[in-house]
This record gives C-alpha cells, structure tokens and sequence, in this order.
C-alpha cells in the first residue's frame, strides 16, 4: 500500500484495512472509520469529510459522548505523562502547549478544570494554526456557552481535527 492514499484508493480498500489505514484520525474512536467505509465509494475529499460528518450525526448522543471524551485535555495530565497519542502530541506541541510557562500552564489547569466541571467532557479545539495564547481566549470564550452548543462545537471541531489528520494521510 502507498504511503499516502489517494480517495480512488480508500474506496477500494476491505473494511479492515481502511481502518487500519485511516482509523486513527479519530481519537481512540475507530468505529467512525468502520461507519465511513460503508459509506464508500467517495468521490473526492469533500465526499469523504460529508460522510465523516454523517456518520458523526448519525452516531448518536452515546457515541458522540464517548468520542468527545476519548479526547485529550490541552497540556493535560496525559500530556505530562507523555501518554498522548503520536498526533496529538504533535499537534499540542506544534501550538506550543509544550513550551507553556508556569503562568499560561496554570491558566491552562484551571480552564480544564472549569470547563470540564460544567460541560461534563474536555475542551476540544483542533489547534493547528493557534498559538497558546489564542487557544485560551478560546476556552475563556467557550466556557460562557450553552451545553448544547459546546457539545455541537466539539463535534465540529473534532471533524476539523479529522480533516488535518487526513490531510497528512491522503494524497
């Protein structure tokens, strides 16, 4: 198999390997992948991202819940462990949350600490292209929204995750 797959090649991979190959850009959750490849033949990009998001709206309040909270915390306990996922540790230090100072680490803690407190899951956004600083005026902005919007915010920003990670995968 190539090392990047373009859409023609997806659509014709057996379920297996299409998870295999692609299952991982949903964190921890490949049963996104295993729902998406039914739903093949994808005609572009943009007919395999449609699908990823039907899949996420089809899913149901369970399942989102459960993919929601297969996220990590930014600059969180399994960042500190070094237990995040090879992604995602790219992608938090390519924001720089590795290179937090005591004050913006702190600030951090205690915006996961709220936010988790009352929306019940993690703060998710996907943080290519922001910096620290942008990322916690963007928990400090959240914090003050509904459940229901933050839970439609998250899915969003979990296909956007989606849709960078595919970009490193698909040609």
């Amino acid at each position: 198999m190539p090392e990047r797959l373009t859409i023609a090649d997806l659509s014709t991979l057996d379920r297996d390997t299409f998870v295999a190959a692609v299952g991982a850009v949903f964190e921890h959750s490949p049963w996104v992948m295993e729902r998406a490849w039914g739903k093949r033949p994808f005609s572009s990009r943009k007919a395999l991202i449609a699908a990823l998001g039907d899949v996420l709206s089809e899913a149901g309040r369970e399942h989102q819940l459960s993919l929601i909270n297969a996220h990590p915390e930014l600059a969180g306990k399994l960042a500190i462990r070094g237990a995040l996922t090879a992604d995602s540790a790219r992608e938090q230090a390519g924001a720089g949350l590795a290179a937090c100072s005591p004050e913006e680490f702190s600030t951090l803690q205690q915006l996961n600490t709220a936010y988790r407190t009352k929306f019940g899951w993690p703060f998710i956004v996907a943080v290519k292209g922001l910096n620290r600083q942008q990322i916690i005026a963007e928990m400090t902005r959240r914090i003050e929204r509904t459940p229901d919007q933050e839970f439609a915010e998250a899915l969003a920003q979990i296909l956007r995750i989606a849709r960078f990670r595919l970009d490193d995968l698909i040609a």
